[in-house]
């Protein structure tokens, strides 16, 4: 009989050459330069390359509220599809589902689509439209499984000692639903960075994310430079799911108590 653990053989293979071997390239390039030598060049230069900078601020702010806007949309349907008193059918969760069937590029193209139908100008508007679109259902179920998997024993004992409906949603759900809440902001705030073609497409390239400086550079055969732009962005995802991964064993570790 083959081993159980040989079935793992063609993940570690998968993993090798598709995830491990890409992120060795990215850092040699990182730090190489145009000949080939060791240097930190690639690195110190996006600290005084004043438009990396000015981008990335931009695309930070744009990630910021893309979250805040998933959150404000995405908690109170995660919380009406958690409620069975509000959601009774299986259908209402499949018409979230939905969108995520199809490429994410023809969702933004049909949308850019649909705005020059519409006549509406194409800007920073319309981009936060289709980031809000693309990303929301990354917020939802996050926040809907840790919702419907919640004890529901806690509200039933701040009712049962006098706490009004709001104050059981304050100050029971909301707290527990914390780790949800985290694990969307991680899933929706880091892709958000990164993107480059829902910018292009939703702004005719009027507005430049991060992710579209690192592919000008890499289009431009600027490997380095683009590999050391790709490699921050690495460090601050990983930088950013650390924390996150803290603070939502800190918060679980709490709930339980």
């Amino acid at each position: 009989m083959i081993k159980r653990s040989s079935w793992a053989l063609p993940y570690l293979i998968f993993m090798i050459f598709f995830v491990a071997l890409p992120l060795v390239l990215i850092l040699v390039y990182a730090f190489q330069d145009g000949s080939g030598n060791f240097s930190f060049e690639n690195v110190l230069r996006f600290f005084s390359d004043s438009d990396a900078i000015a981008t990335f601020a931009l695309s930070l702010e744009v990630a910021i509220e893309n979250t805040v806007l998933c959150i404000l949309i995405g908690y109170p349907a995660a919380w009406i599809l958690a409620n069975k008193k509000y959601n009774r059918s299986a259908v209402t969760i499949i018409l979230f589902i939905l969108p995520m069937w199809i490429n994410a590029l023809m969702r933004t193209l049909a949308t850019a689509e649909l705005f020059n139908v519409l006549g509406i100008r194409l800007g920073k508007g319309t981009l936060l439209f289709g980031m809000v679109y693309d990303y929301l259902p990354f917020m939802i179920y996050p926040i809907y499984n840790v919702l419907n998997k919640m004890d529901k024993s806690f509200a039933e004992a701040a009712e049962d000692l006098g706490a009004n409906p709001f104050q059981v949603f304050w100050k029971v759900t909301v707290p527990l639903s914390m780790p949800g809440v985290r694990s969307g902001i991680l899933m929706v705030f880091m892709p958000t960075v990164s993107t480059f073609a829902i910018s292009e497409f939703l702004t005719n390239g009027k507005i430049k994310l991060f992710g579209t400086i690192i592919q000008e550079n890499i289009n431009s055969s600027m490997w380095n430079y683009g590999a050391a732009l790709s490699l921050i962005m690495l460090m601050i995802i990983g930088l950013t799911t650390l924390i996150s991964g803290d603070s939502g064993k800190a918060a679980a570790g709490g709930a339980a108590i």
